[in-house]
C-alpha cells in the first residue's frame, strides 16, 4: 500500500453523485477489460446510489489525488438484503450488517484502499454493534473473491441473480 495515500470517510451526500456514479462507471469499464461482467447500466444505477444516500447507508473514502479532493471508494452497509439471503447458513449469532456496492475507482486500484476500507467498514459494524458482515460475491470476480477469504469471510450459500452465481459470505466480528 502507498504509505502517503491517506483516506478519510463520510456518509455520501446528493452532491457527491455526479462523482460517485463516474467512479462506478470507470470502475465498470475496468471490470469489463478483466473480463468481469458483474455490473452494467442496470445495477448498479443512480437510483440505487441516491436511495443509499437518502437511507443514509452510502459512504464514500476521500483522498487527495492530483491537487484535489477525490472519492476512491464507495460503500454501503445497511441491513437491507435479497430474498436469497435467507437461504444462506449464516453461523454468527447475533446483530449483523450487510455490505453492498464496495467499489475502488481504478487510479487507486491495487493500493490497499480495498483492504483498508474492509477495515474500517467492520471497525464501523462493530460501533453499530453488529457481530458479523454479511455480503455476496460474483463467482466470476477472482478478485473480490480473494479480497474477501484473505479478510476472513467465509462462504455460507449461494445466489442466483441476474448475472450468475453469486457467493454468500459473513464474517464474525466478536
Amino acid at each position: 500500500m502507498n504509505d502517503k495515500l491517506r483516506i478519510t470517510y463520510r456518509l455520501a451526500e446528493e452532491g457527491d453523485l455526479d462523482e460517485i456514479c463516474a467512479l462506478v462507471q470507470a470502475a465498470v469499464a475496468e471490470m469489463e477489460r478483466r473480463g468481469i461482467f458483474q455490473w452494467d447500466e442496470i445495477y448498479p444505477a443512480r437510483e440505487d446510489f441516491l436511495n443509499d444516500i437518502k437511507s443514509r447507508s452510502l459512504f464514500i473514502g476521500q483522498t487527495e489525488f492530483q491537487n484535489t479532493k477525490r472519492i476512491a471508494v464507495i460503500y454501503a452497509l445497511n441491513k437491507e438484503c435479497d430474498e436469497e439471503y435467507k437461504t444462506a447458513a449464516w453461523t454468527i449469532q447475533g446483530d449483523w450488517r450487510v455490505l453492498h456496492r464496495i467499489c475502488v475507482h481504478p487510479n487507486f486500484q491495487n493500493q490497499g484502499i480495498a483492504k483498508m476500507t474492509l477495515a474500517h467498514i467492520e471497525q464501523k459494524a462493530r460501533d453499530l454493534g453488529a457481530a458479523s458482515i454479511r455480503l455476496d460475491v460474483f463467482s466470476q470476480n477472482p478478485f473480490s473473491q480473494r479480497l474477501y477469504e484473505r479478510a476472513g469471510y467465509r462462504k455460507t450459500g449461494e445466489a442466483n441473480w441476474r448475472k450468475g452465481l453469486f457467493y454468500l459470505m459473513e464474517k464474525d466480528l466478536r
